[in-house]
Parts: structure tokens; C-alpha cells; sequence
């Protein structure tokens, strides 16, 4: 027996096999800390459901006795998986004593599970699969149908789908975010699609520009899927003949109609960060090249939206922290990387 037993996933959305790795928690400890990931993530094909709606999936498939034994601990997406672990301790330490016997309980499905290893000091319980369903072919089957035909797309999988799962997918169907996310899967899955004869799966590179003045940033929000709506800073694609300073002029340029003098730029550029995460966009690897520009205390330049910016605004900088949940992708941690917007406590 062990004082805790832990939990780690992103459980979008809890299935079977995620339940069978929480009985299983359950019977090996008094207490048990679930750490939901991906929490503070703006909606998308991947990440669906905020952690509040993924907690109650997850209690309301238990019975009463054994929700009372069940903490969940909401811990973001970092992209960099030294931070992300420290987090994770932290969370964890403020719910257990020092000393006490703590099992993490898992499964190696594949690459994205070698975090079960960042845990040493950890007891770890390397479970086998429990059942054959995964997350990705319940959202591919509910996407790719529509409203009135998700009973039917979900029927060959609903007997490892827990009740409280089928019921949220049931009734999200109904708000305004499920068309909005299954018009982006529908764009990423042709993205993808179109890249598949490529002898090598292709890796992009991408420029971003995030530019201060007078302790605000310049943001957009995005005019296209994906992320349609969601806050970014001002950036994309690198062209064939560009460096990626000139690419991320130009990008600057395009969709804020931002026109400083190469001049005033370089004298602004602070640093330059490069953000590789293979989990930070769902378009595919892609590896962008973050510049980050101070103007000080200058006057804003003048801005206007245009090109995949449906608007673009001035944001303070100590607001930034309260929108986590409205950027695109990884942009929020981007933004955090060089303005410190969050602290491990």
C-alpha cells in the first residue's frame, strides 16, 4: 500500500482505459491525485474540454465513496518538460507529507508517455494496456460526424465510453463550440492530409514577433482556422528567400501593418528564442523562431489589421496572465518565456 497513488493525463476525453488506471490507483492508496494536463488551453481538436469539464467527467463515473478520495490538480501545458515536472512536484507536495509513500500509476503507450520516467523519486507502476481505446479515435469519430449523427459515429465505441463521458459529448454538441472545433479538424486533418505523400514527414518553420511598448504587447487575434479568434502574437510562415529576420519583419508588417525602420528594430531586439516543443502546434512539427522587441517608452506605432489578423491590439502586459485561456497554441507560454507572466510557487 502507498500513502498516495497519482494519475497523470490529459484524459480528452476520459475513456475505458483511463477509468481502469484510476480504479486501479484507487485500490492502492487512501488518497489519489489525478493531474489533469493541458489546463488554461484555449479549445481546439486536441484539447477540447477545459479541466473543470474533464474533472467532472471523470468523478461522475465514480461512485460517491471513492469521489471523496479523489483530488485533481490542474497543471498547464509549460513546452518544456523540466518546467513541467516542477510544477508537477510542487502541486503534488502541497497535497502530500514529506516522507509518504507515493505511487505513479501508468501505461508506456508510446513516445508521449516517457514523462512517467521524469518521477525517480516516485514509485512507478507501469501498468498494461487497459483496453484498446484511445482518446484520439473517440474525437476523430465525434468531429467527423455532426449533431445529429454523433450517437450513431459514437455507437462501435460507446462501451468504452463511461456514461459521464457519452453525456458531456452529448450535450457539447449543442453550444456554439463544437462547430467551431470541428470546422478546424476538418482543416487540420486536409493540412495533413495534403503533406502525406512527402517521402519524410515535413517539419516548418515558422518566425513570431513579440513587440513591447510602454509595458504592453502588440497581439492579434487570428482571422483563420486554426485558432480562429484566439490571441497570437504577429508571426508565420518563413518564405523560400528570407532569413528569418526578414520573415519576421515582413510577417510583422503584413498583419499589423507595423513599418519601423530596420533600424529601430534592431535597436529594439532583445532576444531571439527558438520554441521546437513536437507537441506545440497540431498543424505538424513546427519549429518556430520567437524575436522579442522593446520599443521602451516610444510612441506606439500605428497598427492596423490585415492579412490573417481579424484585429490587432495593444495588451498590458499584467493583463496577459488573466488570458491564458484565449491564446493560440503555445503563444501564452511564448509570451511568458520573455515577459515572466507565471511563477512556480
Amino acid at each position: 500500500m502507498y500513502d498516495t497513488a497519482l494519475l497523470i493525463g490529459r484524459f480528452e476525453p476520459v475513456h475505458s482505459g483511463h477509468l481502469a488506471l484510476l480504479h486501479e490507483a484507487l485500490r492502492m492508496a487512501p488518497q489519489v491525485i489525478v493531474v489533469v494536463g493541458s489546463a488554461w488551453q484555449a479549445r481546439s481538436p486536441k484539447n477540447p474540454f477545459t479541466w473543470a469539464e474533464r474533472e467532472a467527467m471523470l468523478r461522475d463515473a465514480l461512485p460517491p465513496a471513492d469521489r471523496s478520495r479523489v483530488r485533481v490538480l490542474p497543471v498547464r501545458d509549460y513546452y518544456n518538460e523540466t518546467v513541467w515536472v516542477q510544477a508537477v512536484r510542487r502541486s503534488v507536495a502541497r497535497h502530500t507529507q514529506p516522507g509518504d509513500r507515493i505511487a505513479l500509476v501508468g501505461h508506456f503507450k508510446d513516445a508521449t508517455s516517457s514523462y512517467l520516467r521524469a518521477f525517480p523519486s516516485w514509485a512507478l507502476i507501469d501498468l498494461p494496456r487497459q483496453g484498446s481505446m484511445d482518446a484520439t479515435t473517440i474525437r476523430d469519430a465525434y468531429f467527423g460526424a455532426t449533431a445529429d449523427t454523433v450517437e450513431q459515429a459514437l455507437a462501435p465505441l460507446a462501451a468504452q465510453i463511461p456514461a459521464s463521458t457519452m453525456a458531456q459529448l452529448q450535450a457539447f454538441v449543442h453550444t456554439p463550440h463544437y462547430a467551431a472545433l470541428q470546422e478546424e479538424w476538418r482543416m487540420l486533418r486536409g493540412y495533413r492530409q495534403a503533406w502525406s505523400a512527402a517521402p519524410y514527414p515535413p517539419v516548418f518553420v515558422t518566425v513570431d514577433a513579440v513587440l513591447r511598448c510602454q509595458d504592453q504587447v502588440l497581439l492579434i487575434r487570428r482571422a483563420h482556422a486554426p485558432g480562429k479568434g484566439q490571441l497570437a502574437v504577429p508571426g508565420g510562415f518563413i518564405e523560400q528567400r528570407e532569413t528569418v529576420w526578414q520573415s519576421c519583419l515582413r510577417e510583422l508588417a503584413e498583419e499589423t501593418h507595423c513599418h519601423l525602420p530596420e533600424a529601430t528594430m534592431r535597436a529594439a531586439l532583445q532576444s531571439v528564442a527558438v520554441f521546437d516543443h513536437p507537441d506545440r502546434s497540431q498543424r505538424g512539427r513546427t519549429i518556430t523562431h520567437a524575436h522579442y522587441f522593446d520599443l521602451g517608452d516610444a510612441p506606439f506605432p500605428v497598427v492596423q489589421a490585415d492579412d490573417d489578423a481579424a484585429l490587432v491590439q495593444w495588451t498590458r502586459i499584467d493583463q496577459l496572465a488573466g488570458m491564458e485561456e484565449e491564446f493560440f497554441e503555445d503563444h501564452f507560454h511564448m509570451l511568458d518565456h520573455f515577459l515572466g507572466l507565471t511563477k512556480l510557487d
